[in-house]
């Protein structure tokens, strides 16, 4: 009799196991393809070659972008060698990449750069805020930018106990800071959040006086970034294939407004400096991620959502291809006809926009 039932047991614990992976199948778009998108004359941008998995865009036109990023579960091209920030002008005719320089005393062997985000302060000193995955935990780097020659200076390292697995990351103040946290578990155990389709993941917000949640309720709360007039802040949840739009209110609260649903697993967001439009780097199958071969690789897909607060958004395609160019986009950032587009550990690619039809 008990053999009987260990094996009832047994095999109703397979079956759910079977619905659960053909339920992911499905969450990560395992049979979906994508048509070639181009928007204009792009190429790979020259001397990154292992990821440039967030960017920001000063309104001047520099460009940080953070590469190397080794994420559990993720391929890495250069598993043994530290990362990188990179800045680009995007004023120059042909803007090439270079890797800043960091000052001495941050510990430049451990540096494992994911979201970043400027801060430009009432002297007009830019600063430049990483998640950083030193040893595979999670830190905030503040770094003050020099110009002359360029540069980072590490002014400081924010560590919280509140702040495990951070993904991406917004500040709207001196020290002051909106960031995601894409896994509620930091082991094993994180396979299962995506299995059995756990919403335990969280915005956070941070400052020196106080650390708390804001907003709850994400498969994996991801990219993050806020709307022109500061009055809104995005949140792509991947997993969900899905943008939260959340109300800014008293003391940081986040209010639920609503969410755009899309086909896409939506990685990092960024606002358009002069539409207000919300730009989306997504993967269009998730299983080629989950599971990479290089012989059929993981694509590439960029989004625009225009009129984002209306009731109905409009969504295009800015740029898509099945990795035969771009492999795994993460991110994309525009600046006066300029686009960059990056990857979680793969190349960049520069496009110089052509003008729009509407």
């Amino acid at each position: 009799m008990g053999k009987l039932v260990a094996l009832t047991l047994l095999g109703l614990g397979l079956a759910v196991i079977a619905e659960r992976f053909l339920t992911l199948r499905e969450k990560v778009n395992a049979s979906r393809e994508v048509e070639p998108v181009e928007p204009g004359h792009c190429h790979l941008i020259e001397g990154i070659e292992t990821g440039s998995e967030d960017i920001d865009i000063l309104p001047s036109g520099l460009a940080f972008i953070s590469s190397g990023l080794k994420y559990p579960g993720m391929p890495s091209l250069a598993p043994d060698e530290p990362g990188n920030i990179f800045l680009m002008n995007l004023n120059e005719q042909n803007p090439r990449a270079q890797a800043l320089k960091i000052s001495d005393g941050f510990d430049k062997a451990s540096f494992n750069p994911h979201g970043i985000s400027t801060f430009i302060d009432k002297a007009q000193t830019v600063h430049l805020y990483v998640v950083n995955h030193p040893h595979m935990e999670s830190t905030v780097e503040i770094f003050k930018f020099e110009e002359q020659p360029p540069s980072l200076v590490h002014l400081k390292t924010i560590k919280h106990e509140g702040l495990k697995s951070l993904n991406d990351i917004v500040v709207v103040g001196p020290e002051q800071f909106y960031t995601t946290r894409d896994h509620y578990f930091t082991n094993f155990l994180s396979i299962f959040e995506m299995l059995l389709d756990l919403r335990w993941t969280y915005v956070l917000f941070y400052s020196p006086q106080e650390v708390k949640i804001v907003a709850r309720g994400f498969g994996s709360a991801n990219g993050i970034t806020v709307s022109q007039d500061n009055q809104y802040v995005y949140v792509a949840d991947v997993t969900a294939k899905n943008i939260h739009v959340l109300k800014r209110g008293d003391n940081w609260k986040l209010t639920h407004q609503k969410v755009i649903q899309l086909d896409t697993l939506v990685d990092n967001l960024t606002v358009d400096p002069d539409t207000g439009d919300i730009l989306a780097g997504c993967h269009p199958n998730g299983m080629k991620l989950l599971f990479y071969n290089p012989q059929d690789p993981p694509g590439s897909e960029v989004l625009r959502i225009q009129n984002v607060l209306s009731e109905n958004p409009r969504v295009s395609t800015v740029y898509a291809n099945n990795g035969s160019v771009l492999q795994a986009s993460t991110v994309a950032a525009v600046s006066h006809g300029k686009l960059l587009i990056g990857t979680i550990f793969h190349r960049a690619l520069y496009c110089e926009l052509e003008a729009s039809s509407d």
